[in-house]
């Protein structure tokens, strides 16, 4: 039977007794996918994983999105995308800073993103400990958090976010090797516009959905307000009361929801250091078309 063991703060929770690469049950799934709901992070310890198996357990919770870089992917199995400072022959395996900085991931696109989940092959340690770890703050105690008269002048507010805001910065970093988009690339990611509150679709809480790494403006209000604004919510969500750092091992799978929280890789290993991980990001597909209706809480 499943096992979940809940972190002090309720952000974050480790999922034992469960093998996946196996698919789950019905039952041992719905106690999965709402205790990623509920917690925001799940990680699941000692998995052997393949890329079809990764790729198998992950689609489970909705459509696969194949990333607009069409960079690095698993042979056979696009929907995997490889995550690594390794270069073989030179040449880089893997995206190597990916996820790095605070963000949400797919806020930028029209269909947002439900869920990432990496499989940690290799990491990177110094002096016994892990490097390359990953934070997360909690946006469902950013929004209990907002003082009232915040939350009431946000209330139906709609932000605009940019995939290109977060490109340009990681591509502004030393050492990057991120060439600038295409025009074809940026014509595929186009601004979009997203709630600012946003109610998760299993947990039925309310969401902060604004990040530092796409959110550009808030709509329908001066340039002075939405940046004084904005830079108010991005101080607020990334208060250390919200927050709580995975340290990796390998064999770990990690989950996160995207509504439900921000996230942020800390690049503290150098390129002798080898980082490989392997990930699948889930749409949003199916939570919000009604799919999961039917699995109950403790199904």
């Amino acid at each position: 039977m499943v096992k979940i063991s809940p972190n002090k703060n309720s952000l974050g929770a480790e999922i034992t007794d469960v093998d996946l690469a196996h698919r789950l049950s019905d039952r041992d799934f719905a106690v999965v996918l709402h205790a990623l709901a509920r917690h925001g992070v799940i990680w699941f310890p000692r998995q052997k994983l393949g890329a079809a198996e990764l790729k198998a357990f992950s689609a489970r919770f909705g459509s696969l999105e194949i990333n607009v870089a069409n960079n690095y992917q698993e042979p056979g199995h696009p929907e995997v995308m490889i995550l690594s400072n390794i270069k073989v022959d030179g040449k880089p395996i893997g995206l190597a800073d990916a996820g790095q900085d605070w963000h949400t991931d797919m806020s930028y696109s029209r269909d947002i993103a439900f869920a990432n989940v990496l499989y940690a092959i290799q990491v990177p340690r110094r002096n016994g400990e892990p490097l390359g770890n990953t934070e997360f703050a909690d946006m469902y105690a950013a929004y209990d958090g907002l003082p009232e008269d915040v939350r009431a002048r946000l209330q139906g507010a709609t932000a605009l976010h940019d995939f290109n805001k977060f490109w340009e910065e990681m591509r502004r970093r030393p050492g990057s090797t991120r060439p600038p988009l295409t025009e074809e690339q940026r014509r595929q990611k186009p601004p979009v516009s997203h709630p600012v509150f946003l109610k998760h679709p299993i947990s039925g809480r309310t969401a902060l959905y604004a990040n530092p790494g796409y959110t550009i403006r808030i709509n329908g209000w001066s340039e002075r307000e939405s940046e004084e604004m904005l830079r108010f919510l991005f101080e607020h969500q990334l208060d250390t009361r919200f927050r709580y750092v995975h340290r990796w091992s390998e064999g770990d799978v990690l989950m996160w929801d995207n509504i439900a929280t921000l996230h942020n890789a800390k690049p503290d290993y150098t390129a002798d250091e080898h980082r490989l991980i392997k990930r699948c990001q889930v749409m949003a597909d199916r939570i919000f078309d009604g799919s999961f209706s039917h699995l109950a809480a403790g199904a």
